[in-house]
């Protein structure tokens, strides 16, 4: 694709020419590179040079080319004996390991997007419920978790944990976080509610 690690700097499709400053993309986050390389980025940037210089000096590398399951069997002979065999092997050009490996990380990947999916649903109605007593109460979310003690917004704050925590079965600490109080303050509101 091109002749020399000049025409590298200036080859608009792959990131190496933006690291150096010689193309700009936006969305490429360069300075998390060059921090592996330097401190200063004239120092970084000539630490980076020198890496790919060697690079290109050791040839092309076959332990380092192909996916995840390539690498991980050790090149594509050994993919397409596996084939040949007719045996399976789970894979993933992100994730080098055993087919074992991969597929247990990409379950904890799955569980972990899966919490993190209900946590946000969750969020989202917790939000909706203040927002809810807020304008029931007449009174902004911003004041709300100001902390302010003053006028009506203790009522406010009492009304809301009560409904999230007793209500909903938010958690004590969940709510102070959203309603901008300790959680102890929350345990008192909540224990003053249920002694009248």
């Amino acid at each position: 694709m091109v002749g020399d690690l000049k025409g590298l700097e200036r080859y608009p499709y792959c990131g190496h020419g933006v690291i150096l400053g010689t193309i700009k993309n936006d969305w490429q986050d360069r300075d998390e590179v060059l921090a592996q390389f330097g401190t200063w980025e004239g120092e970084a940037k000539g630490a980076y040079r020198r890496y790919v210089e060697e690079g290109v000096a050791l040839g092309r590398r076959p332990e380092l080319v192909g996916g995840g399951l390539v690498r991980s069997l050790g090149g594509w002979s050994e993919v397409k004996s596996l084939r040949q065999r007719g045996a399976k092997e789970l894979s993933d050009e992100r994730i080098l390991g055993s087919g074992d490996f991969v597929e247990r990380i990409m379950k904890e990947a799955e569980a972990r997007w899966q919490r993190h999916q209900v946590a946000r649903a969750r969020n989202t109605k917790v939000e909706r419920w203040i927002a809810e007593v807020c304008k029931k109460r007449q009174v902004s979310i911003t004041e709300l978790r100001s902390g302010s003690r003053r006028g009506k917004m203790p009522e406010v704050r009492a009304e809301v944990a009560r409904r999230l925590v007793e209500g909903h079965g938010i958690t004590i600490a969940e709510v102070a976080r959203q309603v901008g109080v300790s959680t102890s303050a929350i345990s008192k509101t909540l224990s003053r509610g249920n002694s009248t």
